[in-house]
């Protein structure tokens, strides 16, 4: 069984569109804890932090002893947004969010997703677990953003999507029409690369 240690809508969307079963978890992890100057080193350790989380609380995890689980998966992403060498998360307000499209109009950035993937074999009736194997990597995107006016940055900011986003755009949302191409992996600037977690689980003979 594959366990998502985020409550991201946009991840838990990508696996259930693609037909993966999975459950998903709240890792309640305090990325604040985590201090890293290299971006991409900094989504793979908040990556590694969240999935840790979900592999260490496994007792509190209610899992059905009915499915007769012998093995389980835990998953754990975070992405961050570089935008001119600086990592940028959620805007602080409004003014920050059109100030950041302002910059950003005919601009570039690149999404960073760090992803964790523990493989671990389940004991004591489900109550605890045995580490088998760890993955590890991050997993970058570059994201070329149109040009835009300054009353659709207005409008946009007005729908107050970019406040709750990574960066301060939604690729699966409003928006989603302001971005020109994406050169690398299209899922993984949603939060989660299924070629690559895909590719990591039949490794182990799971199918997906």
């Amino acid at each position: 069984m594959l366990i998502l240690a985020s409550t991201s809508i946009s991840r838990k969307n990508l696996l259930k569109n693609s037909d993966i079963n999975f459950i998903q978890l709240s890792s309640s992890f305090d990325e604040s804890l985590v201090i890293e100057k290299n971006i991409k080193n900094l989504a793979l350790k908040l990556s590694f932090a969240k999935a840790e989380v979900i592999k260490n609380k496994i007792k509190e995890i209610n899992l059905n002893k009915n499915l007769k689980l012998t093995s389980i998966e835990i998953i754990g992403c975070d992405s961050v947004f570089e935008f001119n060498g600086k990592a940028l998360g959620k805007p602080k307000d409004k003014e920050d969010a059109y100030q950041r499209w302002l910059e950003m109009s005919s601009n570039y950035g690149f999404l960073h997703t760090g992803h964790t993937l523990l493989f671990c074999e389940l004991i004591n009736d489900c109550t605890s677990l045995i580490l088998k194997k760890e993955v590890k990597k991050t997993i970058s995107s570059k994201i070329f953003f149109s040009k835009l006016q300054t009353k659709e940055i207005s409008k946009y900011v007005d729908s107050l999507e970019p406040l709750n986003c990574a960066g301060g755009f939604a690729l699966e949302g409003k928006g989603g029409k302001f971005i020109d191409r994406i050169d690398g992996c299209f899922s993984n600037v949603m939060g989660l690369s299924l070629p690559w977690i895909r590719k990591e689980l039949l490794k182990e003979g799971i199918m997906v």
